[in-house]
C-alpha cells in the first residue's frame, strides 16, 4: 500500500475500509456503554447514598478482568475472533435489557446493581482484549496499526466526553431504565460492523499446540522478559490503581463538593473525556516508537498535576481543568503503552499480551476504585484524592529512571 497523502497522514488506518466499519460500529457501541456507566453510577447513588457500594459496583463492573483477562487472551489467540466478539456483544446486550427491564419496572434494587455489574466485569474480561486483539486483523498494512490503535482509544476518550453529557441530559429528562435501553440497542452498531468485514481466518492456529496452562505461561515470559513491555505494564498498573481510580469518586464530588445533579456529573467527566480525546489525537499518526514510550512519561506529569490540582479545588469551574488534565495525562499514557505493546508484540502472542493490557489497565482501576470508596466513606472524597495524588508522586519518583531508559530501549 503507497504512502499516506493528506488526511491520511494524520489517520492512516482509517484508509482501510474493514477499520472504517469497526471504527463506526464502535462509536456507537462505546457511546452506549458510557451512558450506562454514569447512569448506573447515579442510580447506585440515588438509591444507596453510599460511597463504599458505589466503589463496589465499579469495582466488580471491572476488577474481574484482572483474573479472568489473561485467561480469555488465550482463548483469543485459538480461536475466530470475529466469532467470539459477536458472541460477546450478544452477552452484552442481554445484562444491558435486564438492567432496562428492572428500572422500567421499578424494581431495581442495590443487589441487581452489584449482580448485574458483577456480570459486566466477566463480559468486559473478554469483550476489552478481543476487541483490541482485532486490531492488527484491520489494517492491511502494519505501519498503520499504530494509528488503529490511537484511533480506537480515541473512540473511548471521545465516548468519555460525550456520553456523560449525554446521559446527564437523558437521565434530567427520562430516566435510568431509557438509558439502559439505549446501550442495549448501540451493540447492535458493532455487530452490524462486524458483519460486513471480510477477515478471513483470525485465529493464531500456532497456539493451538499446547495446552492452555503452557499457552498462558508463554504470554507472561514473553511480557516478563521483555524489558520494554515490563516497564510499560509496571507503569499501566500504578497509574490506573491510583489516578484513574479517582473518576469512582465523580458523584459524591458532583453532589456534595459542587452541590450539584446528574448533569454537574455529566461535565466532570465530560472534561476529563475532553482531555483524553486531545491526548489520544497526538498518537493518531505515524510516530516513531522512541516518542510514543515519551508519550508515556509525559502522561504520568499531566495526570498526576491534575489528580493533585483536583483535591485543592472547591469550586466547579476551577474543577473542570483539573478533570482535563486528569484525563489528557491518563489516556496518554494509557494509549502509549497500548500502542507499545501492539507494536512490540508477534502475532501469536498477541492476545495474551493485550490480554494482560486489559487486566492491568481495567483490572487495577477496579482495584484502586474500590479502595477509592472505602476510604471516601471515612475520610471523605477531597482526602481520598489527596491521598492519591501523594501515592502517584512517590510511585513517579520510583519509575523517574525506568521510564527515562524505555525511550532508549525501544528507539
Amino acid at each position: 500500500m503507497s504512502e499516506p497523502r493528506g488526511w491520511a497522514r494524520h489517520a492512516p488506518a482509517l484508509r482501510h475500509r474493514n477499520f472504517r466499519r469497526y471504527f463506526a460500529g464502535q462509536a456507537v457501541s462505546v457511546l452506549g456503554s458510557w451512558i450506562q456507566t454514569v447512569a448506573m453510577s447515579w442510580v447506585v447513588y440515588r438509591l444507596t447514598g453510599s460511597a463504599a457500594l458505589l466503589g463496589l459496583t465499579a469495582f466488580l463492573s471491572q476488577a474481574p478482568q484482572l483474573l479472568i483477562s489473561p485467561l480469555a487472551g488465550v482463548w483469543i489467540d485459538r480461536h475466530d475472533r470475529r466469532r467470539m466478539l459477536l458472541a460477546v456483544q450478544g452477552l452484552n446486550m442481554v445484562q444491558a435489557l435486564a438492567l432496562a427491564g428492572l428500572a422500567f419496572a421499578g424494581a431495581l434494587q442495590p443487589w441487581h446493581l452489584v449482580a448485574l455489574a458483577a456480570v459486566q466485569g466477566v463480559l468486559n474480561s473478554f469483550d476489552t482484549p478481543l476487541r483490541q486483539s482485532l486490531l492488527a486483523n484491520l489494517v492491511a498494512d502494519r505501519r498503520d496499526l499504530q494509528s488503529a490503535v490511537a484511533l480506537n482509544a480515541s473512540v473511548f476518550t471521545a465516548g468519555r466526553f460525550v456520553g456523560p453529557p449525554v446521559a446527564g441530559l437523558l437521565l434530567g429528562l427520562t430516566s435510568e431504565a431509557i438509558c439502559f435501553a439505549l446501550n442495549a440497542l448501540s451493540y447492535l452498531a458493532l455487530v452490524a460492523a462486524v458483519l460486513t468485514m471480510d477477515l478471513g481466518d483470525t485465529r493464531q492456529h500456532a497456539a493451538r499446540a499446547t495446552s492452555m496452562a503452557a499457552a498462558l505461561r508463554a504470554g507472561f515470559a514473553f511480557a516478563w522478559a521483555t524489558p520494554p513491555i515490563r516497564t510499560v505494564l509496571v507503569s499501566l498498573a500504578i497509574l490506573n490503581a491510583t489516578a484513574s481510580s479517582a473518576i469512582v469518586l465523580m458523584p459524591i464530588f458532583a453532589k456534595e463538593i459542587f452541590l450539584g445533579d446528574a448533569s454537574t456529573l455529566g461535565w466532570l467527566l465530560g472534561a476529563a473525556g475532553a482531555g483524553a480525546v486531545s491526548a489520544t489525537a497526538l498518537l493518531a499518526g505515524h510516530r516513531p516508537l522512541e516518542r510514543i514510550a515519551r508519550l508515556v512519561w509525559m502522561g504520568w506529569i499531566i495526570g498526576g498535576a491534575g489528580l493533585a490540582g483536583l483535591c485543592l479545588v472547591q469550586r466547579m469551574e476551577l474543577a473542570l481543568p483539573m478533570m482535563f488534565l486528569l484525563g489528557a495525562g491518563i489516556a496518554m499514557t494509557n494509549v502509549s503503552t497500548n500502542a507499545l505493546l501492539q507494536s512490540l508484540t508477534p502475532d501469536t502472542l498477541r492476545g495474551r499480551v493485550i490480554s494482560l493490557f486489559a487486566a492491568l489497565r481495567f483490572g487495577m482501576d477496579a482495584v484502586g476504585g474500590l479502595f477509592a470508596g472505602l476510604i471516601a466513606h471515612r475520610l471523605g472524597p477531597v482526602a481520598t484524592v489527596m491521598i492519591e495524588a501523594v501515592l502517584l508522586v512517590a510511585a513517579l519518583i520510583w519509575l523517574a529512571p525506568r521510564l527515562r531508559a524505555l525511550r532508549r530501549q525501544v528507539d
